[in-house]
């Protein structure tokens, strides 16, 4: 069991920044595939980005790419989400996520077994 916990959503202006960050804890050395998701109001969830555990690769979906950063923190089990000049396409309750080494695609909901309870973050004027 892994458990997942998300914290640093809120309220920003369009252009503006905020950083997320999941803390993990359990079973941590299951984890191969840490990854962010979103789910905007009528929407299904969407992947955001995701860094592989043991060498730090990256993914990110074209729709952040080059405003979004993931990252682990550089003490614990701890995954970030640096977020600058945001959007108000941005809003949405973004999701935490792990999961084993797998076959299936990292942008996939299906890659992760463990989901954390979401943070909230609107971006608006």
């Amino acid at each position: 069991q892994v458990r997942l916990v998300e914290s640093g959503g809120g309220l920003v202006q369009p252009g503006g920044s905020l950083r997320l960050s999941c803390a993990a804890s359990g079973r941590t050395f299951r984890m191969h595939t840490m990854g962010w998701f979103r789910q905007a109001p009528d929407k299904e969830r969407e992947f955001v980005a995701a860094i592989w555990w043991p060498d730090g690769t990256t993914h990110y979906s074209d729709s952040v790419k080059g405003r979004f950063t993931i990252s682990r923190a550089d003490a614990g089990n701890t995954l970030i989400l640096q977020m600058d000049a945001l959007e108000p396409e941005d809003t949405a309750v973004y999701y935490c996520a792990s999961g084993p080494m797998s076959t299936t695609s990292i942008k996939s909901t299906r890659a992760y077994s463990y989901w954390g309870q979401g943070t909230q973050v609107t971006v608006s004027s």
